[in-house]
């Protein structure tokens, strides 16, 4: 009863702001950076960009951007502020990487992932990656003191992609990917020591809130 209460909760408040799934449309490259005093500027060359409009949202590695400029034919930009560069792995973003997109979710589409909101939470890193002779397991730390948690066989959102947890613990978790996902997301370019941005599961962070209370 208190699990269905609370995903009431959680999509009352989602039609209030954009929602995404964790299943990845298609990757983008990066085609330029620009520096504009704390803000970066994206530019990104994508099979998406036709179907883009200025101020639409897109998940970038599971960050939600807006769009601020398209060509509508293979260039579309976005632009981090410096609390976005903070938090996530953008900063480090090179020309040529691969960036997991993934358009807001339309109110009648299926929800094939989990509730992604596109609001990082924090870094992971990578510590291990093992394949196992047709998927790969890959192994991720985190730093606990921001009070974040996992549940085994619960949802995670790594890099924007939803996944399936394995082997939880309280700094860090794995989690296993199959061909298509690892050929069609930048899951194919992680590997030990690369960072990611994590989006740990909004349902389990409404129970920690409203189990520890507001403070």
């Amino acid at each position: 009863m208190i699990s269905i209460l609370i995903f009431s909760i959680v999509l009352q408040s989602q039609t209030k702001q954009r929602m995404f799934t964790g299943i990845i449309e298609t990757l983008g490259t990066l085609h330029e950076v620009k520096k504009e005093g704390t803000n970066l500027h994206f530019t990104i060359e994508s099979e998406l960009a036709p179907a883009l409009k200025i101020d639409q949202s897109v998940a970038h590695n599971g960050v939600c951007l807006t769009v601020v400029a398209t060509d509508h034919q293979h260039l579309h930009t976005v632009t981090a502020i410096a609390e976005t560069l903070r938090k996530t792995h953008l900063k480090n973003w090179q020309v040529g990487d691969k960036i997991n997109l993934e358009r807001c979710m339309l109110a009648d589409g299926r929800l094939d992932g989990h509730i992604v909101q596109g609001h990082v939470d924090q870094l992971g890193t990578c510590t291990k990656v093992t394949s196992e002779d047709g998927s790969w397991l890959y192994d991720f730390t985190f730093d606990p003191a921001s009070g974040n948690y996992t549940v085994e066989k619960g949802s995670i959102c790594v890099n924007g992609v939803s996944l399936t947890v394995v082997n939880s613990q309280p700094t860090g978790f794995s989690v296993a990917i199959i061909p298509y996902t690892y050929e069609h997301t930048n899951f194919h370019q992680i590997e030990v020591g690369t960072q990611i941005n994590i989006e740990f599961d909004i349902i389990g962070k409404y129970i920690q809130r409203l189990t520890k209370g507001y403070v």
